[in-house]
């Protein structure tokens, strides 16, 4: 099949999924492209908010329509790293074998990760990272197409973890949920208090995933998106010659490389499932915000001043 022909599926199987997806979820339109255009790129999200916003049943259906293996992992205080990746055990045989942890699958839920120490946390790193997992010497591979979504609660503070930058920064996006508004809400009690439940179609496998993502991988894109979208990454960092007085003044920390990597990937995704054969600015900029939201660090002066990083970041344009 040609790449033209490949992009028009693509969309064609992106509009089915969102609708299948609407079958339980209600509302969060934002929220549920943002998760797709994560998966599409191949790359990780942070989803922020509160208890109750149907996080886990967000992923679980995301999960189902794209007929992909799903596991979920409640982070707690006293969760160990081998609990995630798994443990070797002595067998009957006195030799050893190694059990495999929930780790091992397509999609993970990381249920509030900073609910856990740092050496938990840590454990993750590589997955994310390198797709594999080193257990006692021993490299194992994980079954591609592999994410991670990870929840995070912003209201209880005490007794948490917050998640180190480097580790923020393996997330492609942090993606904030809201509360549904008073017509979505009344749907949403309507459709879980009335003993109906939906049936939702897996519409993918793991291999065409791979196949779309590897399409998006050769979308071309013209020399002034690209440098565009490195000039905005420059803009956030405090101490660069590039950056506006906004930036010097509030933000204490800006993005690295990797943000202008995940802009341009994110761009070329956001162009594919539209039906466009190249990314323009306008794309960079749709993306920008979830994308920079969690690499910038804003200072006491931010927050005294009631200056949120979505304004900071809108200004860049």
């Amino acid at each position: 099949m040609s790449d033209v022909a490949a992009v028009n599926q693509l969309v064609s199987k992106y509009d089915a999924l969102r609708q299948e997806i609407k079958k339980v979820i209600v509302g969060q339109d934002a929220v549920v492209e943002q998760v797709l255009l994560s998966v599409f790129s191949g790359g990780h999200a942070l989803l922020i908010g509160v208890p109750g916003l149907a996080k886990t049943l967000l992923v679980n259906t995301v999960s189902q329509a794209l007929g992909l293996q799903f596991k979920r992992i409640q982070f707690t205080p006293d969760l160990m790293p081998s609990d995630i990746l798994g443990s070797e055990i002595l067998d009957e045989n006195r030799t050893f074998k190694f059990i495999k942890g929930p780790i091992f699958s397509n999609i993970i839920l990381a249920d509030e990760i900073n609910r856990t120490p740092p050496k938990t946390q840590a454990a993750l790193l590589e997955a994310m990272q390198e797709r594999s997992v080193t257990v006692a010497g021993q490299n194992y591979k994980l079954d591609l197409p592999y994410f991670v979504l990870a929840t995070q609660n912003p209201i209880e503070q005490e007794g948490t973890y917050p998640l180190p930058e480097a580790q923020l920064d393996r997330f492609m996006f942090a993606i904030n949920l809201d509360y549904p508004s008073f017509a979505e809400e009344v749907e949403v009690v309507k459709s879980t208090t009335a003993g109906k439940a939906e049936t939702v179609n897996s519409l993918f496998s793991a291999q065409e995933i791979i196949d779309f993502q590897q399409l998006i991988r050769r979308i071309p894109v013209a020399d002034n998106v690209i440098e565009y979208a490195v000039t905005l990454v420059g803009k956030t960092r405090p101490k660069s010659q590039a950056a506006p007085e906004l930036v010097k003044k509030y933000i204490d920390w800006g993005a690295g490389p990797r943000a202008s990597q995940n802009l341009i990937l994110a761009a070329k995704t956001n162009a594919a499932l539209q039906g466009k054969f190249s990314p323009d600015i306008a794309d960079v900029q749709k993306v920008a915000i979830g994308i920079l939201r969690h690499r910038m660090i804003k200072n006491y002066k931010a927050e005294a001043e009631g200056l949120s990083i979505e304004e900071i970041i809108t200004s860049l344009f």
